[in-house]
């Protein structure tokens, strides 16, 4: 028999986006209903962010113990990598019941669990239940794009939503994509004892400025991967017990021969099977197209998350669920502006970015002004011998702040004082003036800041003026 319900608001997907948007309307006193055909928590907890983190631990304590020579501390290092997919299990597990049905059900919200499609512009059917709601909003997320490789339906391979299930360490991980899954996977096993070498069509971390991704692909080089980019993948093949893949670069015809394949050459919005054309619900390339107010076609369903093909963060899902919030149960005008959006790539160093890029300034802004500061001349990085990376603040002429990207340890956090600045069009001063503790590697921003006001307080100037002040005693 079928079951009828008639709600508030009828969230799909179980994700980062629909579980945020599902607590905050049902505790607001809305009627919700979340419909989730897998795995609660959506990729974030089970494939993406969380076990993706828990890995980068486990490997950059191992490259940290190696690394320890340099403090004059010797550190044996034997990686049980059947332990490190046990630990990354585990962190999924200890975060899982605050994703739970259980937890969800206890907030008010009714959960099921099945495969969610538009019937019509008001009406959806979930396995065996008809749902009617006054508003909807869809966060059914991404998954990874599998490249039209010839080859690949004969061998075995790798992405993100399986890597985790791998309890032995690859002898040679080959990843094609190098964006930030595959940069941050590449390392956490090279630092875990895999060779790894990284194949990408153009240039990794390309969606990053070019200067401070440099100093990161750098990085990875010197701690051993072998990083092909510009590099046009044309076919797969097995090799003996493993894989090789076989590449195109200027001209030249390369094979590379590994154990074991990731795919991480890009993500797919989870439209298929929604039944979007009943529903009035218009899609691109990218996902579902969406207003200022995330509202589709359709103009009582929202669209959020990674399903609409923006800016695919775990945090800008959380954001975008409130813009819906304030939307549709308040009727508030809220828009989903992204301007101050931070995205970081957790690599070793860190790459963080805010605001607008070198490039993309100067094409809006034309004249505009650089100002850097190297971590080589910052002393707790020196203490912890720790120096690769800067800080990069675009300003315009008059200081007005318009993006930040830094490059070193704790990246994700240092750029956080640079997203406030942004939000609220702080002008180059105020970061300027912050007391900055010493020693910390905020005092880099501080200098990058600082750097603004050195020529004209240096100046000719300057020193006429304090010359002629003298006269006065």
């Amino acid at each position: 028999m079928t079951e009828h319900i008639e709600t508030d608001i009828c969230v799909i997907g179980g994700g980062s986006a629909g579980l945020v948007v599902a607590a905050g309307a049902s505790q607001m006193g809305s009627d919700t209903v979340l419909i989730e055909k897998g795995l609660m928590g959506g990729d974030c907890l089970n494939y993406g962010c969380v076990p993706s983190k828990a890995l980068i631990a486990a490997g950059r304590a191992a490259a940290e113990a190696r690394a320890a020579d340099r403090f004059g501390v010797q550190a044996r290092v034997d990686v049980d990598f059947a332990r490190v997919q046990a630990h990354v299990k585990d962190v999924i597990a200890g975060i899982a019941p605050h994703d739970s049905v259980v937890r969800f059900e206890g907030l008010g919200v009714k959960v099921i669990q099945a495969a969610a499609k538009f019937i019509s512009a008001t009406e959806v059917i979930a396995g065996d239940v008809h749902i009617k709601a006054r508003r909807f909003v869809i966060a059914t997320g991404s998954s990874p794009l599998v490249p039209p490789v010839p080859g690949l339906d004969q061998i075995s391979w790798f992405t993100n939503e399986t890597i985790f299930d791998n309890t032995a360490l690859p002898d040679h991980l080959i990843i094609i994509g190098g964006g930030p899954i595959g940069m941050e996977l590449a390392q956490a096993h090279r630092n875990l004892g895999a060779r790894v070498s990284v194949i990408e069509m153009f240039t990794a971390l390309g969606a990053d400025d070019p200067e401070l991704a440099h100093v990161v692909t750098d990085c990875l080089r010197r701690d051993g991967i072998d990083l092909h980019q510009n590099t046009r993948v044309t076919g797969v093949e097995a090799a003996g017990d493993g894989v090789a893949v076989l590449a195109e670069c200027n001209g030249e015809q390369l094979r590379i021969e590994g154990s074991h394949l990731l795919l991480a050459a890009g993500r797919k919005a989870n439209i298929d099977g929604l039944g979007l054309e009943a529903a009035g619900v218009k899609s691109g390339p990218k996902g579902i197209e969406v207003d200022q107010r995330l509202r589709t076609a359709n103009r009582k369903i929202y669209a959020i998350g990674d399903v609409t093909g923006g800016l695919q963060f775990t945090h800008m899902a959380g954001f975008e669920a409130g813009i819906v919030l304030r939307s549709a149960l308040f009727r508030l005008p809220a828009k989903g502006v992204t301007d101050a959006a931070p995205w970081v790539t957790y690599t070793e160093p860190e790459l963080a970015n805010v605001g607008l890029k070198e490039a993309e300034a100067r094409a809006i802004h034309g004249e505009i002004l650089i100002l850097r500061w190297p971590f080589s001349e910052n002393d707790r990085a020196r203490a912890e011998r720790d120096e690769d990376g800067l800080v990069k603040v675009i300003t315009t002429k008059k200081g007005r702040i318009l993006g930040a990207g830094i490059v070193g340890k704790n990246a994700g956090d240092l750029i956080q004082p640079w997203t406030l600045a942004i939000q609220n069009k702080m002008k180059i001063g105020a970061m300027a003036g912050v007391i900055a503790p010493y020693p910390t590697r905020g005092e880099a921003s501080k200098r990058a800041a600082g750097s603004y006001y050195t020529k004209s307080l240096f100046s000719e100037r300057t020193r006429k003026i304090v010359r002629f002040l003298k006269i006065f005693g």
